[in-house]
């Protein structure tokens, strides 16, 4: 998705992609200078690619791969195919650490189980697993490498940037810690447009950064404002163990572009649960999926040490492997991961690799999307291979490569991608996907993209594509989601455009932020909210314009209520004796009421459409 990033001078990110470059100008991490390394880097890519996860003779589908080098050291051994039960006698030994100790633990799935060791492995030994798997039970056992991993420095905080224009950040009475960047509307929303708010996650302009949902009018619905150093990516709506959910991305970016941090997820109450990653990993912020067998799929990004001379890169080099990993939601347990090391070439990438430098690992995979179908088969899209790849189900072998250098399918006209992001396999077959052109560019401008795949004929063409009127090359990020009603919403990533376009291609809705913020993706969804804090009050004396002398100004909001229609003023002469004084229709993320004359007290309450009070604020001095 996001290639590799330069620091701007707010210390926020912009992302492109030419590493080579980056480097020259000495940009990234403040500098920092490699640590000493061997004169040869450890084999980080197996003698086989794409070999099966099921071990021969049994049913037993195991991660880290067998005869694999990507390992991490704080790996657990995922055995998935039969229930704990038929698993036994599992023996786990390292080259240089020897036996390990550790528990048995079953998924919640019924269907395998983790051993989770007791102690971490050493870096570069070699691990053997044996056991008994089944009924009746038959031996297996397989080995694989720990890799070693390259940590990178992080960035030191960048200079404060200059004070926004006005116009450019929200800024509100009641709740002055909030201010999200302004929303222009610049297509009003159609009577076609799907039901829902748009779902954002702005960064690197003059706002604070952080999820934030708003309505079609381009007022705030909620915001969640992050520390500064903070970012978040993903947001939209899912369900966990049946209930409706946000859920987000959240944590550190580092230059080179991709994530480390922990996926939220937030009830319809704004409380929150941290989904962290696996295998001593942290999340990346490309990807995450809520799954109806109660699991999760989420991306991470893996430097290794790595001999890149068959890439002509350095011998002592560094590789970052694109990994993904399914998680049991109620154990935490590694269910499976993938690597891309293991099944996809380093010379499939499009993408170069830096010197000698362990700072600019050679990105040459870039996962950034990860969909799992109802068979099981998943689909992945690589940015810097320009390639969507089709997995099966249990073996986790890729099949189908759509585009790229070694495509497996005749891809028309018209249906090529470049650096693509956000591949979705709709319910007819088609596939949906951002179409991002650049950088460096290939396409004029950027597109949502269906493509109409033909697998008797092993073709994939150009179903429909969306562009906006105003041309946009989107370099990095993006996506493009189908609505329910059958319109497509595209996110324009690092343009930061909203746009929900009918099946035609008529724009039925467009909104921007300001022209130096970014979004990482876009959607729509309906959401409801109900936050439990109160709702909140500031006042004022009356201005000229608005009232007489005496009178007040009450400023009234709420942040994530979406079932607030008015708001009601109660007044009295202690905090104790209030009456209702005043009442108004909410009018935006922010109401302003006039109280008829002084009051020594005052607070709000929110009313809901049928006049039920939903919540009420503090009583402050008039």
């Amino acid at each position: 998705m996001l290639g590799n990033v330069v620091q701007n001078v707010r210390g926020s990110l912009t992302w492109g992609v030419v590493p080579v470059l980056v480097a020259a100008v000495g940009l990234g991490a403040g500098g920092a200078s490699r640590a000493a390394s061997p004169p040869t880097a450890p084999r980080c890519v197996p003698t086989t690619l794409n070999s099966s996860a099921v071990l021969p003779g049994t049913s037993l589908a195991v991660s880290p791969l067998p005869a694999s080098f990507d390992a991490s050291a704080a790996t657990q051994i995922s055995l998935l195919g039969v229930p704990v039960t038929q698993l036994s006698h599992v023996h786990v030994s390292g080259s240089r650490s020897g036996a390990h100790a550790g528990r048995l633990e079953g998924y919640s799935q019924g269907d395998g189980a983790s051993f989770v060791p007791s102690k971490p492995f050493q870096p570069g030994e070699v691990v053997s697993v044996r056991g008994l798997a089944g009924a009746p039970a038959k031996a297996f056992s397989y080995s694989f490498t720990v890799a070693v991993q390259v940590p990178l420095p992080r960035s030191p905080v960048a200079i404060a940037a200059a004070a926004p224009r006005p116009a450019e950040a929200q800024h509100f009475h009641s709740r002055p810690d909030l201010q999200p960047p302004t929303i222009a509307v610049t297509t009003p929303a159609a009577p076609a447009t799907a039901p829902g708010y748009v779902l954002s996650t702005p960064y690197s302009g003059p706002g604070q950064d952080g999820p934030l949902i708003f309505d079609d009018s381009g007022q705030v619905v909620w915001f969640d404002p992050l520390p500064y150093g903070t970012e978040a990516t993903n947001l939209q709506v899912q369900s966990y163990f049946g209930q409706p959910v946000l859920t987000w991305w959240q944590g550190y970016i580092p230059a080179q572009g991709f994530g480390e941090g922990v996926e939220v997820i937030d009830s319809t109450s704004y409380h929150q649960t941290v989904l962290r990653a696996g295998n001593g990993y942290m999340a990346d912020l490309h990807d995450f999926h809520l799954t109806p067998q109660n699991t999760a799929l989420l991306t991470v990004f893996d430097p290794v040490s790595c001999n890149l001379t068959s890439v002509h890169g350095p011998a002592d080099g560094a590789v970052t492997d694109g990994v993904f990993q399914e998680l049991d939601l109620r154990t935490g347990l590694v269910r499976r991961e993938w690597h891309s090391l293991d099944h996809v070439a380093l010379d499939d990438s499009y993408a170069r690799p830096t010197p000698a430098d362990a700072q600019w690992p050679y990105d040459y995979f870039h996962l950034n999307s990860v969909d799992l179908h109802a068979d099981g088969t998943v689909l992945l899209s690589a940015r810097n291979t320009s390639t969507l790849y089709e997995l099966a189900a249990v073996t986790g072998q890729v099949g189908v490569r759509i585009g790229g250098r070694r495509s497996t399918v005749k891809v028309e006209h018209g249906a090529a991608t470049a650096y693509q992001h956000d591949a979705t396999l709709l319910p007819d077959g088609q596939i949906s996907v951002f179409d991002n052109g650049g950088v460096p560019k290939v396409h004029a401008q950027s597109r949502g993209l269906v493509l109409s795949v033909n697998p008797q004929a092993g073709t994939v063409a150009e179903a429909t594509q969306f562009t906006h009127p105003t041309p946009l090359l989107a370099g990095s990020q993006g996506n493009m989601q189908v609505l329910p009603g059958g319109d497509f919403f595209v996110g324009w990533g690092p343009v930061p455009y909203f746009s929900e376009f009918s099946v035609s291609g008529q724009l039925l809705f467009d909104a921007h932020m300001p022209a130096v913020e970014q979004s990482y993706r876009g959607y729509r969804f309906p959401w409801v909210g109900f936050p439990t804090e109160a709702p909140a009050i500031a006042v004022a004396p009356a201005s000229s314009a608005s009232g007489a002398s005496g009178q007040l100004d009450v400023y009234a909001s709420w942040n994530g209520a979406t079932l607030l229609a008015s708001w009601r003023v109660l007044g009295g002469s202690s905090a104790k004796a209030l009456a209702p004084v005043a009442s108004a229709p909410r009018t935006g993320f922010e109401t302003t009421l006039l109280t008829p004359g002084a009051e020594s007290y005052v607070a709000v309450q929110a009313l809901a459409a049928n006049g039920a009070v939903l919540g009420t604020s503090r009583a402050v001095k008039g």
